[in-house]
């Protein structure tokens, strides 16, 4: 599994990244938008990539 992020819409913005990482087999997190940051995201247990960055 993986979650792209392609929007900088506020509903994506917050994310229960903690919740979502339970759901899922996989640990990819691709940031196309630049919205979240690194550490929040691998905190939560996901490998972090992102455009730009």
């Amino acid at each position: 599994d993986a979650i792209v992020i392609m929007t900088e819409w506020n509903e994506y913005r917050s994310l229960n990244l903690a919740e979502l990482k339970k759901k899922m087999r996989g640990n990819a997190f691709i940031d196309l938008r630049n919205v979240y940051e690194r550490h929040a995201v691998e905190a939560a247990g996901f490998d972090y990539a992102a455009v730009g960055r």
